[in-house]
Order: C-alpha cells, then sequence, then structure tokens
C-alpha cells in the first residue's frame, strides 16, 4: 500500500503520544523506543516529502498533528525533566569517584 505524506504525521503523532504514556508509567525503556520509532518515522517524512505534497485539505489536519505532537512533547519534557536530573546527579557522583 502507498503511504501518503499525511500518514507519517498520523504515526509520528502516535509515537509520540505512546512516548508520553510511557513516560507517565516512568518506563524509560519504551519512552527511548518510541523515541527511536519518532526518529524513523521523521527521517522516511523527509525522504517522501521531496516527492510528495499535502493536499490542501491536508494541511490543516497536519496543523492540528503538529500541535499534538508539541503538546506530547511538552508533556513528555516535563516528566523526564525530574528523571535526567536524577541520571546527572548520578553521573557527577560517579565521575568524583574516578578523579
Amino acid at each position: 500500500m502507498l503511504q501518503m505524506l499525511i500518514d507519517y504525521y498520523k504515526a509520528i503523532e502516535d509515537s509520540s503520544a505512546k512516548m508520553r504514556d510511557a513516560a507517565q508509567a516512568e518506563d524509560w525503556d519504551e519512552v527511548m523506543r518510541f523515541e527511536g520509532a519518532c526518529a524513523v518515522l521523521i527521517e522516511q517524512l523527509r525522504h517522501k516529502s521531496k516527492s510528495e505534497n499535502l493536499l490542501p485539505e491536508q494541511r490543516s489536519e497536519k496543523h492540528r498533528i503538529m500541535q499534538r505532537i508539541l503538546q506530547n512533547d511538552a508533556q513528555i519534557r516535563i516528566l523526564v525533566e525530574p528523571w535526567l536530573t536524577y541520571v546527572e546527579r548520578k553521573l557527577d557522583g560517579q565521575r568524583q569517584l574516578l578523579h
């Protein structure tokens, strides 16, 4: 089946929602897995967008999808920030032990 450009945006939105849900559950392995899926989809989107354009009616849908992706991203950042701070503290402690 030929995948349309808008389908890539929808797939990225779906992966970002799953990444948000995993972050809410503090399942960092899943967060990273869905982050990798998003990266692959974004690369495929970049490639596909060189040869295909959105139809006029798809542009407003793309805008709504992008807004939801950005909302998911903001929520993920809020959820991940305490975990990243914890990891940074642990790494700083280990660095001090090495010196």
